[in-house]
């Protein structure tokens, strides 16, 4: 774990809302490396796949109480939790405050082509929804009215070509410290993903931001569904996508 920075300066809070596949746990891994920060896992789909969720010992069984929670827990310690938008969460949307003056919300997305063909290998009976695109792209613009900035974006494709780059620019946006010794960690499973695991393996197997390129019997290409699938979801990513971060 790298050496911890407590500036009083820094977010109380950062989000970060990703495309389902989107190599979100393996930066929810470097998070956590950093130690300046309390780390939630998926928190929001956990309460909407489970109906309750723990926050440092607390259950809490509803979205209201889990914004809550959160906005206690960062009294003590900055707190950083990354989710995923292949649902949408009403109480969040309703929480102005929390959009726009509590939180730092952050964005990171992934070409829908490769998250449906990703999504499709672990779920076949994926919905048009849960790709999370056009969720994703909602969320944005809530959190650019409610705050009134343009919120973080960064691309899954830029984290993979260039990490050190992408992490520095992104600390830079986010107004933390960048820490390069967080770039790497010892493989293994985390406590916070033991109920999803199977989504989570090559996070769990990795020690570092590393591209593995996966052949996928079924992709938009191959499959009708799937390919209204990325008609529906690629222009929300395109739209993304020219707001991103570039690395440094």
């Amino acid at each position: 774990m790298t050496t911890r920075n407590d500036a009083e300066d820094q977010p109380r809070i950062i989000a970060l809302w990703a495309m389902p596949r989107s190599r979100s746990t393996a930066f929810f891994r470097m998070m956590a490396e950093r130690g300046d920060f309390h780390v939630l896992h998926e928190p929001f789909s956990n309460l909407a796949e489970f109906g309750s969720v723990e926050i440092e010992g607390t259950k809490v069984e509803s979205e209201e109480e889990l914004i809550a929670a959160i906005r206690t827990s960062a009294q003590a310690k900055p707190v950083f939790f990354k989710d995923t938008t292949d649902e949408r969460y009403p109480a969040l949307f309703a929480d102005e405050e929390f959009l726009g003056r509590d939180a730092t919300h952050t964005f990171m997305i992934r070409h829908p082509g490769e998250t449906i063909a990703s999504y499709h290998a672990l779920n076949p009976e994926v919905r048009l929804h849960q790709i999370g695109g056009e969720t994703q792209h909602e969320l944005y613009r809530a959190v650019a009215e409610a705050s009134a900035r343009t919120p973080v974006v960064i691309d899954s494709a830029d984290l993979m070509q260039d990490s050190p780059g992408l992490i520095a620019a992104y600390c830079a946006a986010v107004g933390i410290p960048f820490l390069p010794d967080a770039l790497s960690w010892k493989p293994g499973e985390r406590g916070e993903w033991q109920r999803t695991s199977r989504w989570h393996v090559e996070a769990s197997n990795s020690a570092g931001f590393h591209a593995e390129r996966r052949a996928h019997a079924v992709t938009p290409q191959t499959d009708p569904v799937l390919s209204g699938y990325l008609r529906h979801h690629l222009p929300f990513y395109e739209t993304l996508r020219e707001a991103r971060v570039i690395p440094a």
